[in-house]
């Protein structure tokens, strides 16, 4: 690192006071709201338009630990060392046309809620009482965990904070709204958030490049190996070896890509990235105003989430591997670039919209993981007749206690992304029967119990037996997971036919998977996979056009980035056809 943390100018104060001022207002205005029930609190009574539903998921996946990680990423691998999160656009695109609309038809107030709905007796609740305490404290705890580790990190670069006052403050300030508000204040603060936080990334994309080391986008390549600006894998670099500035190190090796693109986006469980939907996207998916919104809700969150956000934040990380090479946590370059080149009033401004996406994050995962324990835990097994005040008063309770409790996680991470790898590995191969349980009506609940003892059996043994990296880790977790689940499945007994017809009759789920229960229950089949199927197509071809194009106008050629924009305007353009008009 270079340089000492620096004084905040009474501008720049002004500017971070507003950034926190701002959901404390808007947590007042919707406490009386957020309190007339659990559906309110948890889910903003169902009536949220697609943009803003949309919009919130995009702020809450843009968090203070993601522009770090991706510095990481850059700067070990170049920028394809992306296609470790890119490749969840096919997933996020499956969510949109196979699963949006499922979940809203559901009705439930969690994802968890969903094990009793397709599931029955003992196997189910166990299920769902485990899931929701599982997904609940621990998992929740290190999301916020590593978050915190970010907003840290980005705190004592700049300002000289230690771990313990950035802390504090972060999850103080965030704390206090969340368990104000509900979902619609946490919702409409985070639109204020992601607004502030893409002008800040913008913007120091902005003042990186026009550092004279750097040298505009042309210095980047005339510095920088060449295989940094691959958007896509090149065969035979070892990208694990240690960065130099001018080596040819700087590229994913191929076995990486394959993992990625070939296994992860459909196999593992992340928070926010879950194969079928899940966690709080599915939270907003529910708390849309109907099946239409929650379509274009995910929709939007999918192209703001692939093709509009990365590209600042990679701008600054190459930026960072010129100015800062070597560094022993290439994730804090980020950090260092905010800290030493920006100018004066600026400063403020960019340590707020960290804040913003800091507390854009935290508010959300406080309230998605305090509805599992109130839900799904309090609720369900605990005080099954509790009144919707007391409800709301425990809901409350619990966001506090979640907060105090990643609080004191997080003095126990040390790196943003070695978290996301570890939360990848541990549920390899749950994926599968996350979406398999909506469209094949042998899945049980047994399914999802042993595919979730295996991923967690098979991590163990993985970690304590060999020193296979990720993500190569994936080609053998996977199958294990797979095989014992698909076992499982064979060996145990079909849920009741008269609880999967009711379910088949509630949700409508598509596709042949059904047929023994359509013919019990004498139901119309529904339509086929072929439409949703041709649209996730189309809606893959058009993330991936956009985030491809922009990458070669950058740093390729111009006549392929014509290319890739041109098609993926035709895909929109026949999605928009498909869509207009629709209710």
């Amino acid at each position: 690192m270079t340089g000492n943390s620096i004084a905040l100018t009474p501008l720049d104060w002004v500017v971070l006071s507003a950034v926190l001022l701002i959901p404390v207002l808007v947590s007042l205005r919707y406490y009386r709201h957020a309190g007339s029930s659990v559906r309110q609190f948890f889910l903003a009574g169902r009536d949220l338009p697609w943009w803003l539903a949309g919009t919130s998921m995009v702020a809450t996946t843009f968090a203070a630990d993601t522009p770090l990680a991706v510095t990481g990423l850059v700067a070990a691998n170049g920028i394809a060392g992306n296609w470790m999160w890119w490749n969840a656009g096919l997933g996020s695109m499956l969510t949109v046309f196979f699963f949006s609309r499922l979940w809203r038809r559901a009705g439930i107030v969690t994802d968890v809620e969903f094990a009793e709905l397709r599931y029955s007796g003992r196997p189910a609740a166990v299920l769902r009482g485990v899931r929701a305490f599982y997904l609940g404290l621990p998992i929740n705890c290190l999301i916020i965990g590593w978050v915190n580790l970010a907003l840290a990190k980005v705190l004592f670069i700049t300002l000289g904070w230690d771990r313990l006052t950035a802390v504090f403050v972060g999850l103080g300030a965030t704390g206090v709204y969340a368990s104000l508000s509900g979902l619609r204040g946490v919702v409409i603060t985070d639109v204020i958030q992601f607004g502030l936080a893409m002008v800040g990334s913008v913007a120091l994309a902005w003042f990186a490049l026009s550092v004279a080391e750097v040298g505009g986008l042309d210095g980047l390549v005339a510095t920088l190996p060449a295989h940094t600006f691959e958007l896509l894998p090149t065969i035979g670099e070892d990208a694990a070896a240690s960065l130099t500035v001018g080596t040819d190190t700087l590229a994913l090796p191929l076995a990486a890509f394959v993992a990625y693109l070939g296994v992860q986006w459909w196999a593992s469980w992340y928070p926010g990235q879950e194969p079928g939907g899940g966690g709080y996207i599915a939270q907003r998916m529910m708390s849309a105003r109907d099946e239409r919104h929650a379509l274009f809700a995910s929709l939007w969150f999918t192209v703001a989430h692939y093709c509009i956000r990365p590209w600042p934040w990679i701008l600054v990380a190459l930026a960072s591997v010129v100015l800062y090479p070597g560094l022993a946590d290439a994730e804090s370059g980020y950090a260092l670039v905010i800290r030493d080149h920006l100018p004066s009033g600026w400063l403020g401004l960019l340590i707020g919209t960290f804040f913003a996406a800091y507390m854009s994050t935290v508010s959300t995962q406080l309230n998605w993981g305090a509805s599992y324990l109130v839900n799904d835990v309090y609720a369900r097994f605990i005080r099954g007749g509790a009144s919707d005040p007391e409800l709301v008063l425990v809901s409350r309770a619990a966001t506090l206690t979640l907060m105090v409790l990643s609080g004191v996680l997080t003095f126990h991470l040390d790196s943003v992304r070695q978290a996301w790898e570890f939360a990848l590995e541990s549920g390899a191969g749950v994926g599968l029967v996350l979406i398999l349980r909506w469209y094949w009506w042998r899945i049980t609940a047994t399914s999802e119990i042993v595919a979730l003892v295996a991923s967690a059996a098979g991590f163990l043994l993985l970690r304590s037996l060999t020193d296979i990296p990720f993500p190569d880790s994936l080609l053998y977790l996977v199958p294990w997971t797979t095989g014992w689940w698909l076992l499982a499945t064979w060996l145990a007994s079909p849920e009741p036919m008269h609880h999967l017809v009711s379910f088949h009759q509630r949700v409508s789920p598509e596709g042949p998977g059904w047929g023994p229960v359509i013919e019990a229950g004498q139901i119309r089949a529904p339509r086929s996979l072929r439409r949703p199927a041709l649209e996730w197509i189309a809606g893959c071809v058009l993330v991936y056009g956009i985030l491809l194009g922009v990458g070669n106008a950058l740093f390729g050629s111009a006549a392929t980035a014509g290319v890739c924009l041109a098609i993926a305007t035709t895909a929109a353009a026949w999605l928009w056809v498909q869509y207009r008009g629709t209710s």
